[in-house]
């Protein structure tokens, strides 16, 4: 989170964050001829399932447009506790679903996880309304749309073959880029910033792009294993994770992230990372 809060910074200020998102559909159209060479069997599926997966890699995108829009203009620090909103609507989803019950504890874990990310949004000391109304719809919308999209990907992995779902669900990713490609002033962006940047936004951006695939890959291959809400669950540590790297990136390479490190901040956003770990771990246990 931290490196696409230092492109943002960097490269996306002064343009629109939807051509970020074109250089991930990029990465994962480069990889469909290699999955198609490695499992030749993605053709397989009906018109309807393949619909249905390409629906859910529409649905990741337009979640990732929301994260970024919201990252545009925030702390990563303060954007990642709402990331803790998947996992309320993937208990939900899963439940209506998969039938996958939900326990007391789990339903008190998932609350504590929301009220983590809501409590981090507030400016303690100032107005009620400085609560941040933009970042919260942003967020929560995100939180919904990537929850469905995991729900629809998890259904066709256990149904289909997890490579040939992910190569589909690619495919929708694929759409989406062409999508904005096709809006002429994202594609004037587009190739403005290639022509100024290209060396440097490509080699960044480009191990970005390889880190994200990494890390989504990995938390789909996990919904193979284990139940959506518990994999979701686990997933929103991601919040103590960008505190610990933001902190670290402001006291020794300030030049990469900022963070506000006042008294009063760090205990907000402490506060705030151990209800979401005491909810998380209440989800797990």
């Amino acid at each position: 989170m931290h490196l696409d809060k230092y492109l943002v910074e960097r490269f996306f200020k002064a343009s629109d964050v939807a051509i970020m998102v074109l250089f991930t559909a990029l990465v994962v159209v480069l990889a469909l001829p290699i999955i198609w060479y490695f499992e030749p069997t993605v053709l397989n599926p009906g018109f309807g399932s393949i619909a249905l997966i390409v629906l859910a890699g529409i649905l990741y995108m337009t979640g990732m447009l929301f994260y970024l829009r919201a990252l545009q203009n925030e702390e990563a620090s303060v954007v990642a506790p709402f990331f803790q909103t998947g996992p309320l609507f993937g208990y939900v989803l899963a439940y209506l679903v998969l039938g996958e019950t939900l326990s007391p504890r789990q339903m008190l874990g998932g609350t504590l996880i929301i009220v983590g990310a809501l409590f981090v949004s507030i400016r303690i000391g100032r107005s009620m309304k400085m609560f941040k109304t933009r970042l919260a719809v942003l967020m929560v919308a995100c939180g919904f749309i990537m929850a469905l999209s995991s729900l629809i990907f998890k259904v066709f992995a256990l149904k289909v073959e997890f490579w040939t779902t992910t190569f589909w669900m690619f495919v929708g990713e694929g759409i989406f880029g062409v999508a904005l490609l096709m809006i002429p002033s994202y594609r004037r962006q587009f190739i403005a910033l290639l022509r100024t940047n290209t060396a440097a936004l490509l080699s960044i951006n480009a191990s970005n792009e390889l880190i994200n695939l990494g890390g989504g890959l990995g938390n789909r291959y996990a919904l193979l294993f284990a139940p959506l809400s518990i994999v979701q669950a686990i997933g929103s540590t991601t919040t103590l994770f960008v505190f610990a790297f933001g902190i670290v990136l402001s006291v020794f390479l300030p030049g990469l992230g900022r963070e506000d490190l006042s008294g009063r901040e760090l205990a907000q956003k402490g506060t705030a990372a151990v209800i979401v770990a005491i909810g998380v771990a209440l989800v797990t246990r």
